[in-house]
């Protein structure tokens, strides 16, 4: 298991909702005896915010500039792109799935990013590239299993990159290979939600980054019962300012490469 990859969910877990404002209530539940308005005033702002970040209209605020950032690809740019191979981002496992013979399996994020990257590859031809280690010590790598579920459908994966831990390694070690075999633009499948993120570092290494996002949260319909707190949405809320975060920490980290914020 990595190290890093325990500390960065660790922090994650601290710093992201739903724990962080249970830890902020508490905070304001302590702060009572010596601060009583104010630490009723945070106690209740933090359930507040709780009940808003688990529905459809509060995680919309942190969802809809970061989709905004990267549109869905037309059919006329993926043919026009340029492009000479795809990139597909694991985004987590199902382990031991005892209905595979306790295999691993793709999350359900990544498993819409790979079938995704199946459509593309349908479309153009193109080499996939599948990157995604195994940070949590398992003993197939994310690109693996990647690459096996798009094979039981017949899609081909030239190549796998098997070493990453995080979004910086994604794009560091899938960056050598590709330049090893002469490509140096490529489509970039992850979610939309990840996909500025990924985007900057990715063209921090050089290549030239064709933004190929894949699902869009904001898109879908409305139903009446959006309006009511789900767990469904509080993930989605802590997704989404995860990547707030992450792109912050690139700012600070990682100045040379400016902050595209053209669709």
């Amino acid at each position: 298991m990595s190290i890093g990859w325990l500390f960065n969910s660790t922090v994650s877990a601290i710093l992201l909702p739903p724990f962080n404002l249970v830890l902020l209530c508490a905070l304001g539940l302590a702060l009572r005896r010596r601060w009583s308005r104010g630490g009723m005033l945070l106690s209740v702002a933090s359930l507040l915010l709780l009940v808003l970040l688990s529905t459809r209209m509060g995680a919309t605020l942190l969802i809809a500039p970061l989709e905004a950032w990267n549109s869905p690809l037309q059919s006329t740019q993926v043919a026009s792109s340029g492009a000479q191979a795809i990139v597909v981002l694991g985004g987590g496992r199902i382990a031991d799935a005892p209905e595979y013979g306790g295999e691993d399996i793709l999350s359900a994020a990544t498993l819409q990013r790979a079938s995704y990257a199946a459509r593309l590859q349908r479309e153009t031809g193109l080499p996939i590239l599948a990157s995604g280690g195994r940070p949590d010590g398992s003993q197939e790598s994310e690109a693996a299993i990647i690459a096996r579920t798009l094979r039981e459908f017949s899609v081909p994966v030239k190549w796998l990159e098997e070493e990453s831990d995080n979004t910086a390694e994604n794009a560091q070690f899938s960056a050598r290979m590709l330049r090893a075999e002469g490509v140096t633009r490529i489509l970039l499948v992850t979610d939309a939600l990840h996909m500025q993120r990924a985007k900057r570092i990715f063209r921090e290494t050089g290549l030239d980054v064709v933004a190929a996002p894949t699902v869009f949260y904001t898109a879908a319909r409305w139903a009446p019962d959006d309006f009511l707190p789900k767990a469904a949405w509080m993930q989605r809320s802590s997704y989404a300012m995860h990547e707030w975060i992450g792109l912050a920490w690139y700012q600070l980290r990682h100045r040379n490469v400016a902050l595209d914020v053209t669709h």
